[in-house]
């Protein structure tokens, strides 16, 4: 059981490292070395360009100044209002800040109340000093609900705020919620025209003889939607026509490099070797000898670009369908199309750049398959993490360990040895555990067979939450408790037992202490440095970039990282939801967490993240169910506690809690959930109407063209380099089905270009 001074050595590891991280990054920010690490937003979106510092000043900055200013980042992060994030970085990123802010409105009420009333009430309680030779306690837990005697009146006090603090949290959730879904429709109705607004994904095309899927699409919703109904993009097998392109762009990229190499020198032409890795084999023109490569590629893409266009099979069963109006989408996007309900699938289709082309194809017996066997395979690993997640509570528990296992005693009882195994080393340890597993998770949701980056990234987000409330949070008591209590277990009638486990689940308030002040404060510290791309980015920069364009695919901006961060944030709603009653002592350190990440996280979505896609928010309703699962924990956990304290007048009590919290969130969902789920058809009849007033002449067939052409389609027709292939009559004669023409995008940094296909 960590003490005071245990927990004062966690505290004071943390707080130097998380200052030393500070003071390296307000130091290594300002180098000119490092700006595409710690400013690469800026680079994307074209604010930045390319630095003219020379000589030494290029790398290393010598106004002194700057040093004595380091810290102007902070109210550089403050200085951008929210309708500037919105603009800046997406929705998505100014409603993720929220929850921060949404932490701290909830638990600084609470926590002030907690400190003023519940722990005097702890303290005066005193039933530990009797129960000292049945259990293992420190200082910490006497101001905890288990230091007041069972029967005691002052319960009553609990019960109150447990009431206090339900309500509270209900009535900023619902705030909250109220403001995101009106954020949402305001988002999407201020936004100009999009393609995703017209369009629609469709799945499970059934195959019908003597028509291509092409056709089948085409037929089908001229004869359903005949109103409406304006193109299709068919969804093409291109893997082999990827992996040409990928290799052009290593060859290109080794072309630009010899090609500026002989600017710098024009009076001698650059070699290379032809042979393995260009170590060996005979010398040539490194110029010629790349840029016959890159002939010979182009010929070997345009004839498997016309194999994938003429060949039936290379369709896939999946089309994006578009409609001339939000309304003829809306229907169609959410209703059944066909009376076999598994044909025929219709969603909202994502925003071009946030579609996973891998899974489009996946049909719907294989879906239902893939996401039995990822659900059998996440119950088995959450499960296998519990051997190590017990072998952490061990080290968090070593008086409990030293009774069972007495021969490490003599190594246990060094007292430095001790303070940093107790105060340190257990959150530490439970960090590491965790580090793979967000990407483990994602990789799982992916082979789900999702269609979209960000379902993907909500649905590994989901996984990881249950994770830790099973691993990390009920995980650690239960097994903190077995390794605690074991000694007791085994030397005491059964009917204690009850009472020796309700009186030591508030205990483990101090290994959570110990995992906010490790993964909450020096974690957060640590994500501001960037360690990791720093370090990437200069490797990259010295062994592997050759020109400015392989510097700018150096540059890792990164995302928020939903997956990993949501389920994180979560728990910490739930130790605070659980504890505000049991152990408020524990609610100053999430305070102090929300207060820094929400600093933390505003720099790096200003100044460094760059989303994949725009949910416009679509992540919330998530976010509030989880915060309704852990109020709903934390009093199904303050029931089974009192019930072992002998307070039979007051914890009959706290059955209307559960209840009156499961009534709030149904109620929340039914009032604002369809915000996120469906598209109301008044607004989208007002949009239209609104566009056609405005537009009357807007060729929308022309702008939805080919929104929805796979990616590297995109690159083969606009590369300026690729010179005949790129012609606009192909080697048959005829004129190509595909013309270029780059045109202002509905949701940058995609970009639409227009074609008209014919089957």
């Amino acid at each position: 059981m960590a003490t005071l001074e245990d927990l004062g050595v966690s505290a004071f590891i943390n707080i130097v490292s998380g200052f030393a991280f500070l003071l390296l990054f307000a130091v290594l920010r300002i180098q000119p070395v490092n700006d595409r690490v710690y400013n690469p937003k800026w680079y994307l979106n074209g604010s930045r360009t390319r630095s003219m510092a020379q000589g030494i000043s290029k790398f290393v900055n010598l106004n002194i100044w700057t040093y004595f200013t380091f810290l102007n980042w902070i109210p550089g992060a403050l200085r951008m209002s929210e309708a500037e994030i919105i603009k800046h970085a997406g929705l998505d990123s100014a409603v993720y800040l929220r929850i921060y802010i949404l932490g701290l409105k909830i638990f600084v009420p609470i926590s002030l109340l907690a400190l003023m009333i519940l722990v005097p009430v702890n303290v005066s309680g005193g039933t530990l000093l009797n129960l000292k030779k049945e259990v293992v306690f420190s200082d910490i837990d006497k101001l905890s609900i288990s230091n007041v005697s069972p029967g005691s009146q002052r319960f009553f006090v609990h019960l109150l705020m447990a009431y206090i603090f339900t309500l509270w949290t209900c009535y900023m959730l619902y705030k909250e919620y109220n403001n995101v879904a009106f954020m949402r429709l305001h988002f999407m109705a201020s936004q100009q025209r999009r393609v995703d607004q017209f369009t629609v994904v469709v799945t499970n095309v059934p195959n019908v003889v003597g028509h291509s899927t092409a056709e089948t699409v085409d037929e089908f919703f001229r004869r359903n939607h005949p109103d409406h109904y304006l193109i299709q993009q068919p969804v093409y097998n291109a893997n082999k026509f990827g992996k040409l392109i990928k290799r052009k762009e290593r060859l290109q990229n080794w072309l630009d490099y010899y090609q500026r190499k002989f600017e710098r020198h024009p009076g001698r032409r650059p070699t290379t070797k032809v042979g393995f890795l260009g170590c060996c084999g005979r010398r040539v023109d490194a110029i010629d000898y790349y840029q016959g490569r890159i002939d010979a590629l182009n010929r070997k893409i345009l004839a498997e670009r016309q194999r994938v266009l003429k060949d039936p099979k290379a369709i896939m069963p999946v089309s994006f369908v578009s409609f001339d109006s939000r309304w003829g989408a809306a229907v169609c996007a959410q209703t059944q199309q066909s009376k076999n309900p598994t044909r025929w699938l219709t969603e909202w289709a994502p925003e071009p750049r946030d579609v996973y082309w891998q899974n489009l194809a996946i049909p719907f017996f294989t879906l239902s398959i893939r996401r039995l066997l990822i659900s059998i395979s996440v119950f088995a690993l959450i499960f296998f993490y519990m051997i190590p997640i017990a072998f952490v509570q061990s080290l968090a528990n070593l008086e409990g360990l030293e009774k069972v296992a007495p021969f490490l005693k003599p190594v246990i009882e060094i007292k430095v040895i001790k303070a940093f195994l107790q105060g340190f080393l257990p959150g530490l340890a439970l960090k590491i555990f965790l580090f793979i597993l967000p990407d483990v998770l994602v990789l799982m949701s992916k082979v789900e067979g999702y269609i979209s980056l960000s379902s993907i990234e909500r649905k590994g987000a989901t996984k990881y939450y249950y994770f830790i409330l099973v691993n990390v949070f009920l995980g650690s008591i239960i097994t903190g408790t077995a390794f605690e209590q074991l000694y007791s277990f085994l030397h005491q009638p059964p009917e204690q037992i009850p009472r020796t486990i309700g009186v030591s689940i508030p205990m483990k308030a101090t290994f959570f202490m110990t995992y906010i002040m490790v993964d909450g404060w020096s974690g957060i510290a640590n994500e501001i440095l960037r360690v990791k791309p720093l370090v990437i980015f200069h490797l990259k920069n010295l062994f592997l970039v050759k020109t400015e364009r392989d510097r700018e695919k150096a540059m890792d901006p990164g995302s928020i990282g939903l997956p990993e961060n949501l389920p994180n944030l979560q728990l910490y709603f739930l130790l605070g939801l659980v504890y505000a009653v049991v152990t408020p002592i524990l609610l100053p350190f999430i305070l102090v967490f929300f207060a820094f990440a929400f600093l933390v996280y505003r720099h790096q979505i200003i100044n460094v993240y760059n989303q994949e896609y725009e949910s416009a928010a679509a992540f919330w309703p998530f976010v509030q169910s989880r915060i309704i699962i852990g109020l709903l924990i934390s009093q199904i956990l303050l029931l089974g506690l009192l019930s072992t304290k002998k307070a039979a007048n007051s914890t009959p009590l706290l059955i209307f809690l559960p209840v009156f919290t499961i009534w709030f969130h149904y109620y929340c969902k039914k009032r604002f959930e369809p915000a996120f789920r469906k598209y109301p058809l008044e607004e989208a009849m007002e949009k239209d109407i609104l566009d056609k007033a405005s537009e009357p002449n807007f060729n929308l067939k022309t702008y939805l063209a080919d929104a929805y052409l796979h990616p590297i389609f995109h690159e083969f027709e606009c590369d300026e380099e690729m010179g005949e292939v790129t012609a606009s009559k192909s080697e048959y004669g005829q004129e190509s089905p595909y013309r270029c023409e780059s045109v202002p995008s509905p949701s940058p940094p995609h970009y639409v270009y227009h074609y008209e296909f014919e089957p």
